[in-house]
């Protein structure tokens, strides 16, 4: 455990201004960045009395290994930097904002020519205008079904759009009018655009106007003695109106404003966002936080500590939702609103405000709410939040115990120093030796680190059978650790300059970590004694000491221990053996998905091979443009000579390729002449 004395900066030579600062690891990995009116002062308070210190930060400064800063000129470029290196290297003892389930949202993918409606969960992508979240699928299902008899847009998948759009006719839904048919011509792109565009006026909250002109045009409808379209205009108004009536107002004055809470204990924190647009409640949102135990020198002060996750919190999340919303100043000034009510205001909330105020583009404001409405309703978000926080503390109780008694049994059956907070697994894939693969999954603290997957096309397998495995293993093991191999002994001859070297991991040239830098503590292969023993013995040539090696062999679930003779047995009903099953198989997993993939690739490649003058450029976009080999070989002619660089020559040879048939030795003409 490193001593924060030895990395500790003599005090004069910090800088008394404003600043970011990071805190890494031996492995030079960054897991801790925090900002400061002034580095000297908040630097020093981490290097005092350890017994004084929040056990989390404590555990920081005693995992560090290392401390830098960076002085800029004032707080809002400190707020800007601080967002900027926490979204970079996702600092392991930052508050972490997870979203405790995957509320449902209502998506319009404005970056396609024809954009689509859909309910989604997930990620936010850019290009993708987002409304909600909503508590319920449902929900959102049953408002876009009134919604679409007035705006009839595109609600179909990429797959089906195309499918309709080559056959000419359109779907259900076109038939009984809930949507415009683009994929049949009968809208151009620019019309079902238009469409798109009222769509999200509506619900971003200009319904007025939209009610107002539909109102208009009934009545014209109905003077000119049109009464089938003004009856079809007044059943739209009907249910714009119902939809509206959904969404409860909250604030009459037409607020605009996200309201704030916040709910937990010393370790973990509940947040819950209720987003108020046009005085109606338009989402709500909810995380559960780990708490750092970083409160800017708050100590116990539980007002002070709620004012730093306040900071913590608008930073990261206003900085990640206008990141999204690209250049369209419109969903920036949606998704950042006029006024932002919270619990507590932080000790910088005029330089916040300011960061704010840059990022809408004009002014926002940050406050508490002290009466009337907003402060009824910020009562009830506190309430949501501390029942949240309830929920989320009976829910992962047993999941929090499971896990610990996992990491721990794996400590002491394979007597390793420590519990292996990470784990990496090795899994191979092949088919009698062709398309081999393998892939490698990351663990850490029990949970799967979905982003530190890797994929590998194995070079040097050849072969079939055991030995290809142990072969692919060693090839895996070395290119994974080879970063981590000991630097040579230095020379006893004088030099002319001392050069310092890097730390290991850190890239020379940048003097940032290197992706992936850090070994894991326990790194586990899929299978038995000869594949544990080509990764130790990869691992030995290497010199990389530090990582434990086993394998768990499928037949008996038998955990063989690089070194040992004979394997170790788990008890069958152990949090232990149940977790590096869980490991093994996620692993196998992801490298049968890669196999599949790239097999895939190659046979459809090979079925066109066959054909004279269709080069790899070409074959691809058939591919792209049918979407399969399959769907190419029930095509006709005519389709596929809409491809461009295909004439129908080429058309003609690729149905023969595709529809010769193997047992007549005929092929499939009346598939060519459709």
């Amino acid at each position: 455990m490193p001593d924060p004395s030895t990395y500790r900066p003599a005090t004069g030579t910090i800088p008394d201004q404003p600043g970011v600062y990071k805190f890494r690891d031996p492995h030079g990995r960054v897991i801790y960045v925090g900002k400061a009116k002034s580095l000297r002062s908040r630097l020093s308070s981490y290097f005092a009395d350890l017994a004084g210190l929040h056990p989390r930060t404590r555990q920081m400064v005693t995992t560090a290994a290392s401390v830098e800063w960076t002085v800029v000129g004032t707080e809002v470029e400190a707020l800007q930097l601080e967002y900027n290196w926490i979204k970079e290297f996702d600092p392991r003892f930052n508050v972490r904002y997870r979203d405790d389930k995957s509320y449902p949202v209502l998506a319009v993918t404005l970056n396609e020519t024809y954009p689509r409606l859909f309910v989604y969960r997930g990620p936010r992508k850019k290009g993708v205008r987002y409304f909600g979240p909503y508590a319920h699928a449902w929900a959102i299902r049953e408002t876009l079904d009134l919604l679409l008899r007035v705006f009839p847009a595109r609600t179909c998948s990429t797959g089906v759009f195309k499918r309709h759009r080559q056959i000419g006719r359109p779907c259900l839904l076109g038939y009984i009018d809930r949507c415009s048919a683009p994929c049949t011509g009968a809208v151009s792109a620019e019309q079902h655009r238009e469409i798109v565009n009222d769509f999200c006026d509506f619900l971003a909250g200009r319904t007025d106007k939209l009610v107002r002109d539909l109102d208009k045009q009934m009545r014209a409808a109905s003077a000119d003695l049109d009464f089938e379209r003004a009856a079809r205009l007044r059943d739209d108004v009907g249910a714009l109106r119902r939809a509206m009536e959904k969404q409860a107002v909250v604030l009459g004055d037409g607020t605009d404003a996200d309201l704030v809470a916040f709910a937990g204990d010393e370790l973990e924190a509940a947040v819950q966002v209720f987003h108020v647009r046009g005085g109606r409640v338009r989402g709500q949102r909810g995380w559960v936080v780990e708490l750092s135990g970083d409160t800017e020198g708050s100590g116990d002060d539980s007002d002070q500590a709620t004012a730093y996750l306040v900071q913590q919190f608008l930073t990261q999340f206003y900085g990640e939702q206008v990141a999204l919303a690209g250049e369209s100043q419109d969903q920036v000034a949606e998704q950042v609103p006029r006024e932002v009510l919270v619990p507590q205001l932080p000790p910088d909330a005029e330089a916040l405000e300011l960061w704010l105020s840059g990022l809408r583009g004009s002014r926002v404001r940050l406050r508490v709410a002290q009466r009337g409405d907003k402060h009824a309703l910020a009562q009830t978000v506190a309430r949501n939040a501390e029942e949240a926080f309830n929920q989320h503390k009976l829910r992962r109780a047993g999941d929090l115990t499971a896990r610990s008694a996992a990491l721990q049994g794996l400590q002491e059956a394979l007597e390793l120093d420590s519990a292996p907070l990470r784990i990496e697994c090795v899994d191979v894939s092949h088919v009698q030796g062709t398309d081999v693969v393998a892939s490698l999954v990351v663990f850490e603290d029990g949970l799967p680190r979905k982003s530190d997957y890797r994929h590998y096309a194995i070079k040097e397998a050849a072969g079939d059978g055991h030995s290809d495995d142990v072969a692919s293993i060693a090839e895996v093991t070395r290119r994974r650790f080879l970063r981590h191999s000991t630097p040579p002994e230095p020379s006893l001859e004088p030099v002319a300059a001392p050069v310092e070297a890097p730390a290991p991991g850190i890239d020379p040239l940048t003097g940032r970590p290197r992706r992936f830098a850090y070994p894991p503590n326990l790194f586990v292969v899929d299978g038995g004694a000869p594949q544990v023993a080509a990764a130790a013995a990869v691992m030995s040539e290497l010199g990389v000491t530090d990582v434990a090696v086993i394998g768990l062999a499928k037949r008996l679930e038998e955990v063989w221990v690089a070194g040992e003779e004979d394997p170790v047995i788990l008890p069958r009903t152990s949090e232990a053996l149940y977790l590096l099953q869980r490991v093994r198989d996620e692993a196998h997993r992801f490298a049968i998905t890669f196999h599949r993939s790239k097999r895939s690739k190659r046979m459809t490649a090979s079925a066109l091979d066959s054909v004279r003058g269709l080069g790899e450029s070409r074959r691809n976009a058939l591919v792209a443009h049918f979407g399969s080999v399959a769907r190419l070989r029930e095509a006709s002619i005519e389709q596929i000579v809409e491809v461009p660089g295909i004439g129908s020559t080429t058309a003609q040879a690729v149905l023969a390729a595709l529809c010769w048939d193997g047992d007549t030795g005929t092929s499939g003409q009346q598939g060519m002449n459709t």
